[in-house]
């Protein structure tokens, strides 16, 4: 059994996005940020939005808590709408979101305590349910012991655990993550990532989380949606867009393994050239690996492999296989049509002289 579409599961919305625009006005000229974005987030899900430094993420997720201006369009949240909301409704529903920032920001004159309890403090909690809440968050995100430190004596992922614990100690519904792993070394990342995880899991947070690293989104994220320019380009859950990415800013961005083989390919037919050199791309439910003989048996020949790769993702195995097979006058869309039910996708990339 294969699959290759997108099954997107059909959770309710938590937030709504319809045709929304933005715009910034840069030294007298416009600048269109974000260009009829459409997204349903559902409710108590890893949602991630990816793409490169300019691309519109940050004005994105800064329009779903209210610090962006709406230009067009609207963004509701639990079927409020943001647009339609009053300085103090707005108030309420910032409340329910939390944010986590890339560079933390901690105040360094004050404690882990002190800064986890800032919004309590703010919002005029008693200091008996700042104490109860704040000792709760520390221990959620394992700073129980650092509670009396300053962020001076921190290492990065920590200072991130105390921005994680500052945005839950508000118990919001929302968590918006900006980059919130770009600052940190790769143990660390995977520390915060797996407390996001959990959080989700234990909490039922909605957690939205922007990046420009394809790794982050493929260890913990649900769907994904790929920005581009301002526009959403792609978009479907993380093991689907994997497998098959459609755009050549997603085959960028998760920076695709490089043809690597011990002869040239060359794009056209030549005196040279012995084999075609193809592709075969493939995603499966992990309990349903994919049967190699079947597969090159289409091919009706011998097949030769040089190179593979496979991944585990959502549950789901995803690979890719470059064969060389003594055939240059291979039917792409026969042998497509015989493969159709075990691989996603076939591609011809060129042909060569392989030496055995």
């Amino acid at each position: 059994m294969v699959s290759f579409g997108s099954q997107i599961e059909f959770a309710v919305p938590h937030i709504t996005i319809r045709n929304l625009e933005k715009f910034y006005h840069v030294q007298g000229k416009q600048v269109h940020a974000l260009k009829n974005i459409n997204l349903d987030i559902p409710e108590g899900k890893i949602f991630g939005i990816i793409g490169k430094s300019g691309a519109g993420k940050s004005s994105l997720i800064r329009t779903l808590n209210g610090l962006e201006k709406i230009d067009e369009g609207n963004i509701h949240i639990h079927q409020q709408s943001l647009s339609e909301l009053n300085h103090g409704d707005l108030i309420q529903l910032r409340q329910k979101i939390g944010m986590i920032f890339q560079h933390f920001n901690l105040m360094s004159a004050k404690t882990v305590y002190e800064n986890v309890a800032l919004p309590l403090k703010i919002a005029n909690y008693s200091t008996s349910d700042i104490q109860q809440r704040v000792t709760e968050v520390l221990e959620l995100v394992g700073l129980s012991d650092k509670a009396q430190n300053y962020p001076s004596q921190l290492s990065g992922g920590q200072k991130q655990r105390v921005g994680i614990a500052r945005a839950l100690v508000s118990k919001p519904e929302i968590l918006l993550c900006d980059e919130a792993t770009s600052a940190l070394d790769p143990e660390s990342t995977s520390v915060v990532l797996a407390l996001l995880e959990k959080i989700n899991l234990e909490l039922g947070l909605t957690i939205v989380l922007i990046t420009h690293e394809m790794q982050v989104i493929r260890e913990i994220c649900d769907q994904v949606v790929v920005i581009d320019a301002g526009e959403i380009v792609e978009s479907g859950q993380v093991w689907s867009v994997f497998s098959n990415p459609q755009q050549a800013i997603t085959q960028e961005l998760l920076n695709l393994e490089q043809l690597d083989l011990p002869f040239t390919v060359y794009e056209e037919l030549n005196d040279l050239v012995t084999h075609s050199i193809v592709k075969l791309k493939y995603a499966t439910e992990a309990k349903f690996s994919p049967n190699l003989t079947e597969i090159l048996s289409s091919f009706g020949q011998s097949v030769h492999l040089y190179q593979s790769h496979i991944d585990s993702i959502q549950d789901h195995l995803v690979g890719t296989l470059i064969v060389g097979v003594p055939d240059l006058s291979i039917d792409l869309q026969i042998l497509k049509q015989q493969l159709k039910h075990k691989i996603a996708h076939v591609e011809v990339l060129g042909y060569a002289r392989p030496t055995h």
